[in-house]
């Protein structure tokens, strides 16, 4: 039995996705490091000590990685933060998922001051039970330390959750902990690589996820 559902933030609950990519294109290349906006995206979904070594050697990342992050993360919060949205119906789906009974957690690779951010853009703060970010965990997504936690906190197995994402990363991290994923599109990745990165089912947004709630994964 479902009793607790696991959201990932970035590109399922909140359009941040292709800020992100932008925000790390102008990192990139302010370290003299260029790179295709799609290799970037495709890398999304990773937190940074897993989305670095994609791109950098690891003398590089040895060298300037921890500058290049800082530069990155400064420049998502001041230019680009504020620029972020919630995907229509947010609220409502995870009000439903209380609804049925079942508790909330938050599993992102973001930072601990985006996620508050976006809790309150969503307006969600007073629907999540608890929370784990990349400053909380040793490696973020595709491992499985984020869910992990999240079992931990929630006091549950992984067959008694269900996750919620929009990236392949999403899936692999949450299969290591043996937690199934429902995959959203908004993200940006196609329905071919959710499923081949192990999603269960495959919805629009949130917003369909909500429209065909009575038979997907969450309520069963």
């Amino acid at each position: 039995m479902i009793r607790a559902v696991i959201f990932d933030l970035d590109g399922t609950l909140v359009d941040s996705n292709d800020l992100h990519v932008q925000a790390w294109d102008r990192a990139f290349r302010h370290f003299g490091r260029v790179f295709s906006k799609e290799a970037l995206r495709r890398q999304i979904g990773k937190g940074a000590d897993q989305y670095l070594p994609a791109f950098l050697t690891a003398e590089e990342i040895k060298t300037f990685g921890k500058e290049l992050e800082e530069y990155r993360s400064e420049l998502f919060k001041e230019e680009y933060l504020p620029r972020v949205r919630p995907f229509p119906r947010v609220r409502e789906l995870l009000s439903r998922v209380r609804e049925d009974g079942r508790r909330i957690a938050l599993a992102t690779s973001g930072k601990k001051q985006e996620l508050g951010v976006y809790k309150q853009i969503a307006h969600i703060e007073d629907l999540i039970d608890c929370e784990m970010t990349a400053d909380e965990a040793d490696r973020s997504k595709p491992e499985p330390d984020l869910f992990a936690s999240a079992l931990r906190k929630l006091g549950l197995e992984g067959n008694n959750v269900i996750a919620v994402g929009d990236t392949p990363y999403d899936a692999e991290a949450a299969g290591k902990a043996r937690i199934k994923t429902v995959g959203l599109l908004c993200g940006g990745f196609n329905p071919v690589e959710l499923r081949e990165g192990g999603m269960i089912e495959i919805y629009r947004d949130p917003s369909d996820l909500l429209q065909h709630y009575g038979t997907s994964a969450l309520h069963t």
